[in-house]
């Protein structure tokens, strides 16, 4: 297991469209995951340690956002399942539904989405504001492997909220740290 750090964001940048199947049957597109006032994309997996260590938070974290700030949340897996059984869809499929996900569960068969996004490790967050503007790209929390204290700053809900009132993200933002996306052996 090779673990990256996210590059610091890139204020600004105009996220790429996807179309990508879910693990609810249907078709979602950037357009159809935004809310009112942005968007959380999370390149996430079944099988990463530093997925596993902060699930319950983010799930209660995405939750809080859609329902409370307007911000609803997406979930890309893009490993290759070929190589991690884990990561398959049909996987992706009994988490989602063990776990009651409260956002889209997507499923990026070619990598196409994480290649345009730029997207390098698990978890890999990108905060967008209503136009699709990139405004927050760091870590959920100070948890690693292991999951912080309960008493931690909530850095990504934080710096999502702070997107939802003045649509710009906050500027002193630590990067994000996971294992690194497994990349078909064509990619």
């Amino acid at each position: 297991m090779v673990s990256l750090q996210t590059p610091v964001c890139q204020f600004g940048w105009q996220a790429p469209d996807f179309d990508l199947a879910g693990v609810d049957g249907r078709r979602h597109t950037l357009q159809s995951c935004m809310g009112e006032n942005g968007l959380l994309v999370m390149f996430i997996c079944n099988h990463c340690p530093y997925v596993q260590a902060i699930l319950p938070r983010l799930i209660r974290d995405c939750t809080e956002l859609r329902d409370l700030h307007g911000i609803p949340s997406v979930a890309i897996m893009s490993n290759d399942p070929a190589e991690y059984a884990e990561d398959s869809f049909d996987n992706m499929i009994s988490i989602a539904e063990r776990l009651a996900f409260p956002f889209p569960y997507l499923f990026d068969e070619t990598q196409a989405v994480a290649r345009a996004w730029d997207a390098i490790c698990t978890p890999d967050f990108f905060g967008l504001n209503r136009a699709g503007q990139l405004q927050y790209r760091g870590r959920f929390d100070a948890s690693r492997k292991e999951t912080a204290p309960d008493n931690a700053r909530r850095d990504l809900f934080e710096a999502m909220v702070h997107v939802a009132v003045t649509q710009q993200g906050p500027l002193d933002q630590i990067p994000g740290m996971g294992c690194s996306i497994k990349w078909k052996h064509e990619n």
